[in-house]
């Protein structure tokens, strides 16, 4: 079982730029999520073939969403988390199988000077309780673009961001907590030495400079680990601020 995700930072940008197919057919994933869609659902008119698709827009047009297709129809769809004050920004898809769960997510942004670290906690707490909630349940397979890099491996230049959106301490430890509550980053399980980063910032062209981050994530139950084949970084992969990421699963 191949499961890919991508933060494609505006999705009809993607496909105008020829990257999203190509790669969509010859990866040809069981199930793949995408974040920052950036558009209404009634906006999408492409039919992708052999998928059943589902979407959740953000109430504000052309800001965050996220959209999910699987070959294999679901026994049951939720949108968003459970928890008060939370905008519709669109960024939780749960998707229940026979034996997991799949949630795809687009984690809130700090923000530059971290201007919105209270409600990105107040997100991360209502997150993770919904994580556990369906983990009491079956097994969970969590995914998508997490803005944050949990460790100094995990991006190119950790003295100098302590204090910023993705690295601050706060966000950190909320991660961990998340890992301390039954979960595991598979890719960092399997790789503990490995750098690859998964975002570049436009601002300063970055990915040519090799300065990145590692901020999107598959992260399981801990009892799903002994089913993981591998945890991919498709970091050759152009169209975006982020490159796609991936899990290979026994069935």
């Amino acid at each position: 079982m191949k499961l890919i995700s991508w933060n494609v930072n505006g999705l009809r940008a993607v496909m105008s730029k020829g990257e999203l197919l190509p790669f969509l057919e010859k990866e040809d994933p069981d199930i793949m999520a995408f974040q920052e869609t950036k558009m209404q659902e009634d906006q999408l008119f492409y039919i992708f073939d052999g998928y059943i698709r589902y979407m959740n827009s953000a109430e504000k047009k052309g800001y965050s969403g996220t959209m999910v297709l699987t070959k294999k129809e679901p026994l049951s769809v939720s949108f968003d988390i459970e928890g008060e004050d939370h905008p519709r920004e669109g960024r939780v898809i749960t998707l229940e199988y026979e034996d997991f769960y799949f949630v795809c997510a687009y984690v809130p942004n700090s923000k530059d000077g971290l201007k919105r670290i209270d409600y990105r906690m107040h997100w991360e707490d209502d997150l993770r309780a919904h994580l556990m909630k369906l983990d009491q349940k079956k097994p969970v397979i969590y995914t998508g673009d997490l803005n944050v890099a949990h460790n100094e491996i995990d991006l190119k230049n950790p003295d100098e961001n302590h204090f910023s959106a993705g690295f601050s301490d706060q966000e950190r430890e909320k991660f961990g907590r998340l890992l301390d509550s039954g979960f595991t980053d598979s890719f960092r399980k399997i790789y503990p030495d490995k750098v690859k980063y998964t975002w570049w910032s436009y601002r300063t062209r970055a990915r040519e400079r090799g300065v990145g981050w590692r901020i999107d994530y598959f992260v399981v139950s801990d009892r799903l680990m002994d089913r993981v084949k591998d945890s991919l970084i498709y970091d050759e992969i152009q169209g975006s601020d982020h490159c796609p990421i991936g899990l290979i699963m026994e069935e």
